[in-house]
């Protein structure tokens, strides 16, 4: 619901800063956003496995004419749901992966403006559980391809920061399987649904520092 009623919030503002005529350059910034993800396509994974954190940390350069360069690292974590496994497994799945991103970053007023990209890079995932600590393997490690396309709707507080919500949706280049937390057995469900990529869709909010400030037309 809070989130909801953020989202709606913002669509005025959208609205609104059509009447406003100023332009500001973000020039280069830092943001780092924290968000909730919830696991998509791949039912057994969204069923099996529980999104409790996604953060990212990017640096990011903008051209004046809107189009942005940037790199950074992303993490999530998502715990095992032991009461959606034969026995209950305790654990999770810790992802990391860093990235280059290529966007669109406008401000449409002096006080919204939107961030679009697409960030693709490499990852690694490591699975910790109980079970596979009684099998003898400290951990499973799995590696592959991330892509992640995201939208921004900014707000901002000074001449030097900003506030975000952000709307992700992440792929990550492995398919989840009962053997990456320990169990030698489809579960009871299709083969074929453990072959569909891992992705996720996520909500959250960012704080963003812009190093050289915001400039007005005005003022070029």
């Amino acid at each position: 619901m809070r989130n909801c009623l953020t989202f709606s919030f913002l669509l005025y503002v959208v609205s609104f800063s059509s009447l406003l005529a100023q332009d500001i350059d973000p020039d280069d910034s830092f943001t780092f956003e924290i968000a909730l993800p919830n696991s998509m396509y791949n039912r057994p994974y969204k069923i099996i496995m529980q999104g409790l954190i996604q953060t990212s940390a990017t640096y990011q350069y903008t051209l004046k004419t809107g189009l942005s360069f940037g790199g950074g690292l992303h993490y999530s974590y998502f715990a095992i749901n032991e009461f959606r496994v034969p026995s209950k497994v305790y654990g999770g799945i810790h992802t990391a992966a860093a990235y280059v991103k290529v966007g669109h970053e406008k401000f449409w007023s002096e006080r919204f403006g939107t961030d679009f990209g697409v960030k693709m890079g490499y990852l690694q995932s490591f699975t910790v559980s109980d079970l596979l600590k009684s099998k003898g393997i400290p951990y499973n490690f799995v590696e592959g391809t991330y892509i992640e396309p995201s939208l921004g709707l900014v707000l901002t507080a000074d001449v030097n920061c900003s506030y975000r919500l952000t709307i992700g949706y992440p792929i990550y280049g492995y398919s989840f399987t009962p053997w990456m937390i320990g169990i030698d057995s489809n579960i009871g469900y299709d083969p074929k649904e453990y072959s569909r990529p891992s992705s996720l869709f996520s909500v959250g909010f960012a704080y963003t520092y812009y190093f050289n400030g915001k400039k007005t037309a005005a003022e070029d």
